[in-house]
């Protein structure tokens, strides 16, 4: 029997995520603990956080997970594993270790399934040099799937996106559109290899590239919502 994925949640990649202004909501009476060794936190709406250690080393942290936005399962496995990676290259650092976030519909797929979604997920991981250990799941009416990733990145060449000024030349590293695509393939079962090849090509050389040239300001994605949620008063 032939599953197709995306027949199996009501939205796709970044069409499931929480609107940002009922995210504010919620945090209106929260107040997250300061430091100036947060050097990338909750005010500053970027790809991942950044804490400093030492000197001229900080810790990044990340987690994105999402339904399906292919029906393949092993290919949805490795975008986003290449999503959720490709936060720490968008803040300027390299992937140490991730864990595994994963919610299956047990009554609904087979649980082989969601073996070749993780075996999608561990090689685009060995592509990053990045360690694989464990990770969490839970029995989910809707499939879902990503990472919690660490890495490293020198402070004092961080990418963010509160460096953007007007008039700063942008520089697209992938093509738009992948989301028009991904939409007809769940309409009609169409696949595009392009899309796919795209999604999951990891941002790692092109974040190098932005650093060696000097780049201050990066997002990971331009279709995304903007990821700004301010701190409560």
């Amino acid at each position: 029997m032939v599953y197709r994925l995306m027949q199996y949640t009501h939205g796709g990649g970044c069409a499931c995520k929480i609107p940002p202004s009922e995210l504010e909501a919620i945090l209106a009476g929260l107040n997250f603990p300061d430091s100036p060794d947060l050097l990338i936190g909750l005010d500053h709406g970027d790809d991942a956080a950044v804490v400093r250690i030492a000197g001229d080393r900080g810790v990044v942290v990340t987690a994105d997970f999402s339904a399906p936005v292919v029906d393949d399962a092993y290919d949805f496995g490795r975008i986003a594993a290449a999503n959720a990676l490709s936060d720490v290259y968008a803040v300027g650092g390299e992937p140490l270790v991730a864990v595994n976030l994963l919610g299956w519909p047990r009554d609904l797929l087979p649980m082989e399934l969601a073996g070749e979604v993780l075996r999608g997920g561990l090689d685009i991981a060995k592509e990053a040099g990045c360690l694989l250990a464990g990770g969490h799941s839970i029995d989910d009416p809707e499939p879902k799937y990503g990472l919690a990733v660490t890495g490293l990145a020198d402070p004092g060449r961080l990418l963010r996106m509160d460096a953007g000024v007007a008039g700063l030349p942008l520089t697209l590293t992938k093509p738009l559109g992948v989301g028009v695509l991904n939409n007809r393939h769940k309409a009609t079962g169409e696949t595009f290899e392009h899309a796919i090849a795209s999604m999951t090509t990891l941002n790692r050389d092109a974040a190098r590239a932005a650093l060696a040239h000097g780049a201050t300001c990066a997002t990971q994605s331009a279709s995304l919502e903007p990821k700004r949620m301010p701190r409560a008063a």
